[in-house]
């Protein structure tokens, strides 16, 4: 630091140098460059909204009738743009929850990327456009639906039920389960039961799902004070809870076929897929961690319920078109 001219008078007051209290604020505050589109991209959670885009896709796709190239992609848009709003709200109001944890701190907002007003901004927009474009193109019914998922998502989960009772993701999981439901009635204008037992379907899976994932990352939870299932409730019941949730989840996925929604094709898929879902979570529902347990079958049943989901709802497409080709 270059020394001021002998004589010259000192830009602080006296007795205050360099390192007074105001530059000391202003020297230990960090410099937040501008958000750039990778930023506002992550913080529409990219890898959640595939799963988000596929589902809804699939719901369009079994739905009876027909709905213009144009306005199925429009539809399934945004359900993406509207998933992705969500995601932003969750994370603008979860901020200084995930700069806690370990698994989550390095996200657009508590890794000093982006001010919160930005990530709140930006899931108004996405949110607010993505139902009022859906409404337009797709109808008001397919709009309202949309709006309910992100304000179930952005507000009764995020807001209400995550930081105060471990059902959360029970009642939560409603959330996540609109896409197909949405993606139906793009195409129909109605809600039936079909769409419905989709909607079940995702609601039942969710708890096992995101269970699995809690099991091995509770560490992250119980430091910043969310009362997941197994923070506040242990482990052993956590398991129990997984393999009960398992149990009453696989009557529901072959509901569409024994009901005559759908043809053998996703019923035989769901009977296996179920089969093998029922013998992750029973290895994972009857074990007991030891210490430095690496967690492998809770890791292996949260991975194998991501592609689960997408193998049973990639069923209920093929065999759709299987009975729209008379193959079946």
């Amino acid at each position: 630091m270059d020394r001021l001219p002998k004589g010259a008078l000192s830009p602080f007051p006296r007795g205050q140098g360099c390192y007074s209290r105001p530059t000391m604020e202003l020297a230990t505050t960090p410099l937040r460059m501008p958000a750039d589109w990778r930023d506002f991209f992550a913080l529409t959670k990219p890898r959640v909204m595939t799963l988000v885009i596929f589902t809804g896709l699939c719901g369009l796709l079994a739905a009876p009738g027909e709905i213009h190239p144009i306005l199925a992609f429009t539809a399934i848009l945004c359900i993406a743009v509207g998933a992705g709003g969500a995601a932003a709200l969750n994370q603008w109001w979860e901020a200084d929850i995930d700069a806690g944890m370990k698994r989550t701190a390095r996200r657009p907002l508590p890794s000093g990327r982006m001010d919160r007003d930005s990530a709140r901004d930006f899931g108004f927009a996405l949110s607010g456009g993505a139902v009022v474009v859906m409404g337009l193109a797709n109808g008001w019914l397919a709009a309202s639906i949309l709006a309910v998922s992100i304000f179930y998502y952005s507000w009764i989960y995020t807001v209400w039920l995550k930081p105060r009772t471990p059902q959360n993701i029970v009642i939560g999981g409603g959330a996540g389960a609109f896409p197909p439901l949405i993606g139906w009635v793009a195409v129909t204008g109605h809600i039936t039961l079909m769409p419905i037992l989709l909607f079940l379907i995702i609601f039942m899976w969710t708890p096992p799902h995101f269970w699995a994932l809690a099991l091995f990352v509770k560490t992250d939870y119980a430091k910043v004070g969310i009362p997941m299932l197994p923070v506040v409730a242990g482990e052993k019941v956590t398991r129990r809870h997984i393999l009960v949730y398992t149990l009453a989840l696989l009557p529901v996925t072959v509901a569409p076929w024994w009901l005559g929604g759908t043809g053998a094709i996703y019923g035989v898929a769901a009977v296996v897929l179920g089969l093998g879902f029922l013998a992750l979570a029973t290895r994972v529902g009857l074990r007991t961690s030891v210490p430095d347990d690496r967690m492998k079958p809770e890791k292996q049943l949260f991975g194998y319920s991501i592609l689960y989901l997408f193998a049973l709802f990639g069923a209920l497409v093929v065999d759709r078109l299987a009975a729209m080709q008379g193959w079946i």
